[in-house]
């Protein structure tokens, strides 16, 4: 494909959830590529998608801090030499790799592990536990870490439902469906 690559900084900047309390309404199922903002404006990470909207909203549950902003192409069809092309021309436009295109990349691209999140007395109770019980104490940490992130959004004016995948919760795994 030899679309014209806009530049990073020739797109428009639109905050993450909008006036109405929606992440991106006209990029769902849009293919694309996209860079996420922070509060003070820094890149934190630069990717493509089969779904801009939901590769967004997957981003906002799994780093709600650094999502503040974001900027975003949508493409007609599937390109992904294109699309990894337009990415490398940005990160050079940047000077710099962010960090959730580098060290902070696992926990922008990977489910939520919330063993990670356990209180001790959660932990606790998951290490003394039968294996039987362990996934039904996963799924309980699941359900709190979940209540959290959706509380944070609510207090950021999100408006729209997040449904998680409820069959990784008890491998203690959080993420959209």
């Amino acid at each position: 494909m030899s679309l014209p690559a806009p530049t990073l900084a020739e797109l428009p900047f639109h905050p993450y959830i909008d006036g109405s309390g929606r992440v991106a309404p006209d990029l769902k199922g849009a293919i694309g590529l996209y860079a996420i903002f922070d509060a003070t404006g820094s890149v934190q990470y630069i990717g493509y998608s089969r779904d801009v909207r939901l590769s967004l909203l997957q981003h906002l549950v799994r780093c709600p801090q650094q999502c503040r902003g974001y900027k975003a192409i949508a493409i007609e069809r599937p390109d992904r030499p294109w699309l990894e092309a337009v990415k490398q021309q940005w990160l050079a436009e940047l000077g710099t790799v962010p960090l959730g295109n580098d060290r902070d990349r696992p926990q922008w691209e990977t489910a939520i592990d919330v063993k990670e999140r356990m209180t001790a007395a959660e932990r606790t109770a998951w290490l003394s536990a039968d294996p039987l019980t362990q996934p039904k104490l996963l799924k309980q940490v699941a359900r709190r870490v979940e209540a959290e992130i959706l509380e944070h959004l609510r207090q950021r004016s999100l408006q729209e439902p997040l449904v998680f995948n409820a069959k990784l919760k008890e491998s203690g795994r959080l993420d959209l469906k």
